[in-house]
């Protein structure tokens, strides 16, 4: 095996080794480095990674504390950073249902009542896609990230179709489901992608031949959650029948059944791992769960309503939890202690998601606002206002320089740091 070249992960921080065998075949293999901080002895981490990998020799080493630095550099918190509103986009006729970008935030999506799933062009505001076809509503809609060039539409005419990004063609459609679907995911490497309906039943379907692989049976009432894990080996779904369950993907079948909820799932989530999960419920309470026993490790309590959504960071050490009693509560993924409560909204919060290098949230609320908050502290940094009814989605890129707000006043707002600067998808270190 001879190493090719070095290729950055950001976010969780990580460094992918490209190789070639002597079949001349070539693989990947990655090195995570999730406890990275500014307090990390970079000698002794670089020893330890030549030591255990046998593709880096000490020649390396050089390069190697080269890219570390870069990674810590991206640890970095701007104190400084400021959104400012970039754009509004009055994207649809009839209520938006959902928004997303692609990985770099170039380009981002939406769907709508109207039928269709438009596709936008980030800095200019402008539509470079409609995309037709559906009978009913477009409630679920994602990119397939990291490569952004197809997106995958669930509709309550009970079809979901896969889309060409880039000439808007339907490359798909997904056909199967009895009743409407509201969930849909591509997985890492954007090989399959699932859907989740509400005839109690997820569908894993193969994106290049657009055939049904497994139909996953079991819960009793509508999946309105699920995820793929990182590897893409396992799918979570949460249902309203106050269970999730987690499915083998090369076989179709259900590893475990998570009990123990009192009340309906709401959200749900893998960490980077894939070695925990966690559900929301509405019966007010989260389950850390551990995802190779199916055993609940932890119960987090604390929220006074309903939990409406939960989002681990990058690296899988902290999580929030989005509730209708207005706050967010930040929560130690080791220890099960909350850290931080967000206070401050005056309406529910229904989706949250951390900065991409972790030491920021931003929260969605029927305030009609999105804030920014500092994850250690719980100080409100920012609130972005002018959404003129309550907002239900809202996004970082991945460098964490762009928000995406989606509101039910029909318009998606785009906002932009002070430290704004275009960057390349890529980047690589050539051997």
């Amino acid at each position: 095996m001879k190493l090719k070249r070095f290729l950055l992960r950001y976010f969780p921080p990580g460094i992918i080794l490209e190789y070639s065998r002597k079949s001349g075949e070539v693989e990947t293999k990655a090195i995570d480095l999730l406890n990275l901080t500014h307090e990390t002895d970079v000698e002794v981490l670089i020893n330890q990674i030549v030591f255990e990998e046998p593709l880096i020799s000490e020649s390396k080493k050089p390069m190697l504390r080269k890219l570390i630095y870069r990674l810590i550099d991206k640890l970095e918190t701007k104190n400084t950073q400021r959104f400012y509103l970039f754009k509004i986009l009055r994207a649809h006729i009839l209520p938006l249902t959902n928004c997303g970008f692609n990985k770099s935030g170039s380009k981002f999506i939406t769907g709508s009542y109207d039928r269709t799933c438009r596709v936008w062009d980030t800095l200019s505001g402008e539509e470079l896609l409609t995309l037709e076809g559906h009978r009913n509503v477009v409630y679920a809609i994602a990119f397939n990230n990291p490569f952004g060039d197809k997106v995958v539409t669930g509709s309550f005419d009970k079809t979901a179709k896969i889309w060409d990004a880039v000439s808007g063609a339907c490359l798909h459609t997904l056909k199967g489901h009895q009743t409407e679907i509201v969930c849909v995911a591509f997985n890492s490497m954007g090989t399959q992608t699932a859907t989740g309906s509400m005839d109690n039943s997820a569908k894993l379907w193969d994106v290049e031949m657009g055939q049904l692989l497994w139909t996953l049976e079991g819960h009793t009432a509508e999946i309105v959650s699920l995820n793929f894990s990182t590897d893409g080996d396992k799918l979570l779904t949460g249902s309203f029948d106050y269970t999730a369950k987690l499915w083998d993907v090369g076989n179709g079948q259900c590893v475990h059944t998570l009990s123990g909820h009192r009340g309906e799932i709401s959200s749900t989530q893998f960490d980077f791992t894939g070695d925990y999960c966690v559900t929301a419920s509405i019966d007010r309470s989260c389950k850390l769960w551990d995802v190779n026993s199916g055993q609940c490790m932890e119960t987090l309590r604390g929220h006074s309503d309903e939990v409406l959504d939960v989002a681990f960071n990058s690296t899988g050490a902290r999580l929030a939890t989005a509730s209708a009693d207005c706050t967010v509560r930040v929560y130690n993924v080791m220890t099960g202690a909350c850290i931080a409560i967000l206070i401050g909204h005056e309406g529910e919060i229904s989706k949250t998601q951390f900065s991409p290098n972790g030491a920021k949230i931003i929260t969605a609320s029927s305030d009609k606002t999105c804030r920014l908050w500092n994850v250690e502290t719980g100080e409100c940094l920012q609130i972005l206002e002018g959404h003129t009814d309550e907002i239900f989605s809202c996004a970082f890129n991945y460098e964490g320089d762009t928000i995406i707000t989606g509101s039910k006043d029909n318009t998606c707002r785009i906002w932009k740091d002070n430290f704004f600067m275009p960057v390349d998808e890529e980047d690589d270190e050539e051997d």
